[in-house]
């Protein structure tokens, strides 16, 4: 193989499966001789991948962690599997998987080809997530636009949905994209309002980047999490909760949202007292989701959208 950039992409590929090749079998793989692998090698460490080498008669490399993480080499297989979980985690804002992983995505899909795109789509089309959380999901086509709006610092326009229904067309300068673990927000700054907003990523719809650069403004609080925070709180009033269930404690706390934790009050029984934000109708369903029998304390608001919906569901049932 004369072509020295097609060799040494190659020869990186070999070395990142976890096995030590001797010099030998890489000179055989790649049709070139043992003093090229070397050379070949020094060029790999100049580019900043640490290429280990073990000293003996046969002698032999691998690849090992460095201080930095070099660009990797993905077969078509290994970069549809981690296209298709990141799509998965991110469209559903899964706990962990946060704005990195949908800048992630973003990178790797600008550079898949054409069937393997198609592969992608056709596996996640083809399977459905169990997931935590309201079940409000974003397709990552939104969330790759819009990391990539947020990286380039690019301004973007977008079709909002607020939550009584209206429909605005915002032009904004994004500065992050924050998961709550069951939602994706973006922060940015409003031109049109002149001001800092945040906006659900499951309500947003055409997000085009126009192309012009923005210098980031400072945020009027310590980081986009906090402005989350304080703009969630002036929209929504707290509601302190007072739950109890008859059912182990990790029972429940495997199936309610990770900011909502029972504390076990007996071997099958726990009590859930935490302030949230969320809706009541939300709440209402997680509760209910939880499977098993439980008592709402309080807050009354809740206690009273509950006793309603009971009675819904008892009259459609007589239906």
């Amino acid at each position: 193989m004369t072509d020295t950039p097609a060799r040494l992409l190659n020869l990186l590929s070999l070395l990142q499966t976890p096995r030590e090749w001797p010099g030998s079998e890489l000179a055989e793989r790649l049709s070139v001789s043992p003093r090229t692998i070397r050379r070949d090698i020094d060029r790999l460490r100049d580019l900043g991948y640490p290429v280990e080498a073990s000293l003996g008669a046969v002698g032999g490399y691998r690849l090992v962690a460095g201080t930095a993480m070099p660009p990797l080499l993905l077969d078509d297989e290994e970069a549809v599997a981690i296209a298709v979980g990141l799509r998965a985690g991110a469209g559903h804002a899964i706990e962990g998987v946060d704005e990195a992983s949908v800048r992630a995505l973003a990178k790797l899909e600008q550079v898949l080809p054409a069937r393997l795109r198609h592969r992608v789509s056709t596996l996640q089309n083809a399977t459905i997530p169990l997931t935590r959380g309201d079940g409000a999901t974003v397709a990552p086509a939104t969330l790759t636009a819009l990391a990539g709006a947020v990286t380039g610092r690019e301004k973007l326009r977008f079709g909002y949905r607020a939550g009584d229904g209206a429909e605005t067309k915002r032009l904004v300068e994004p500065y992050r994209l924050v998961s709550t673990g069951h939602r994706w927000y973006l922060v940015a700054y409003d031109l049109d309002r002149a001001d800092w907003r945040t906006f659900r990523v499951d309500r947003v719809s055409d997000p085009l980047a126009t192309g012009a650069r923005f210098t980031p403004r400072e945020l009027p609080a310590g980081d986009a999490a906090q402005l989350l925070v304080r703009s969630m709180s002036r929209t929504q009033s707290e509601l302190d909760l007072d739950v109890s269930f008859e059912a182990p404690a990790d029972f429940v706390t495997a199936r309610l949202p990770s900011h909502l934790v029972p504390t076990e009050t007996g071997p099958a029984s726990c009590r859930l007292r935490a302030r949230a934000t969320d809706s009541v109708e939300w709440l209402a369903l997680r509760l209910a989701l939880v499977d098993a029998p439980f008592t709402i304390h309080g807050p009354e608001p809740l206690l009273l959208y509950v006793r309603d919906l009971s009675g819904r569901l008892a009259t459609a049932t007589n239906g």
